[in-house]
């Protein structure tokens, strides 16, 4: 194991466990926890390889689990999956003390997490994520939901897992582009954070794609982003001041995902990647973010081989998603700005003249 941390949340509480190959050790884990029952797993076409060594795993140790597979990708974070998800949880005859394993990614973990925190009024669940992004991001901090055709996430729940396992051996099998999009949250925290993981990253990106047991700067970066995640959830565990940080980029970025029809012509990191550009270029304008360091976020991301414009998306399209984003209050949409690399406030409302422009900007 290279790293053990803990999301500190009272009686809700859960480690994090970060390592190499673990996946053939997740019965013990789970047993060692006090987590045992029946359990369902739910995975996607992709990830469902890595069933067949967790099952035996749980075997191992007496765990009972069915697999059920939904298709890869945003569109299967909806209200018509998650109605045959609940079947799914009655023919796997799962009680109140059974559990579910969200075993994939972000979509995975959102999904899976809202089955659990719905039925019977709440069971536990386990997040064992394989995409970098949800490693660093969406497997922390109890976020679950489904998508409405309106937008993204606006059916959810707060429903802390009650252990996070990631193997990253598992990324290996990660496409390149997942990778690379993973990365945009990794920068994220440098930016909103840390400015020395965002040096570091800075220094090394080169040396972030090897995905073998010896790359310990990976596991380091991974394990930062993890620590980070986990101060600000302790500290803001519902969103209600400081977590809200961890959406910079995302009011843009989530909008174009939106406008892309969640599809694979613009998946989550590349969204987020030019929505942090737009926050960077409105930050620089509102609160004096030198250009120096708005030019540093856009090669960074550049160097990563993350996107910093789309061309085909005018910002009134934009805007009328926004609307109805979470993040908007009263008709007006909140931005999370930077005044520094590593130093981000909230609450920032933008007259829509500096949001236009900024959007005309950056897609010049």
């Amino acid at each position: 194991m290279l790293y053990k941390l803990n999301v500190s949340l009272e009686d809700r509480s859960y480690p994090i466990n970060i390592g190499y190959d673990t996946l053939k050790d997740t019965g013990k884990i789970l047993v060692n926890e006090g987590i045992k029952g029946n359990c369902l797993v739910i995975a996607d076409s992709n990830t469902s390889i890595f069933y067949k060594e967790l099952k035996l795993s749980l075997d191992e140790n007496s765990i009972n689990s069915t697999l059920t597979v939904v298709d890869a990708g945003e569109s299967s974070k909806s209200l018509s999956k998650l109605e045959k998800l609940y079947s799914k949880c009655i023919e796997a005859k799962l009680d109140r003390h059974s559990f579910i394993i969200a075993l994939g990614g972000g979509v995975i973990g959102d999904l899976a997490g809202y089955v659990s925190a719905t039925y019977l009024r709440g069971i536990n669940f386990i997040q064992i994520p394989t995409s970098l992004l949800a490693m660093v991001d969406s497997a922390v901090g109890g976020k679950t939901g489904v998508n409405l055709d309106e937008g993204k996430n606006l059916v959810g729940a707060f429903h802390q897992p009650k252990l996070v396992l990631s193997d990253l051996k598992t990324l290996k099998s990660l496409p390149e582009r997942e990778f690379i999009a993973g990365m945009a949250e990794v920068i994220k925290y440098g930016i909103i954070y840390d400015k020395n993981l965002f040096s570091k990253i800075e220094e090394s990106f080169n040396e972030l794609n090897v995905r073998e047991e010896n790359s310990s700067l990976l596991a380091e970066i991974i394990g930062r982003c993890c620590e980070i995640k986990a101060e600000i959830v302790s500290k803001d565990e519902k969103e209600n001041d400081l977590r809200a940080i961890l959406n910079f980029g995302h009011t843009v970025g989530h909008a174009i995902e939106n406008k892309s029809g969640y599809s694979s012509s613009m998946i989550h990191g590349e969204a987020i990647s030019i929505g942090m550009v737009f926050a960077a270029e409105v930050s620089c304008i509102c609160l004096g973010l030198s250009m120096v360091d708005v030019n540093r976020i856009k090669k960074i991301l550049c160097n990563v081989g993350l996107p910093i414009r789309n061309t085909s998306l005018i910002w009134e399209e934009l805007k009328e998603v926004i609307n109805i984003d979470k993040k908007t209050v009263n008709g007006k949409a909140h931005f999370v700005l930077a005044k520094d690399i590593g130093e981000v406030s909230i609450g920032h409302v933008v007259d829509n003249e500096i949001l236009e422009n900024t959007w005309n900007k950056i897609n010049e």
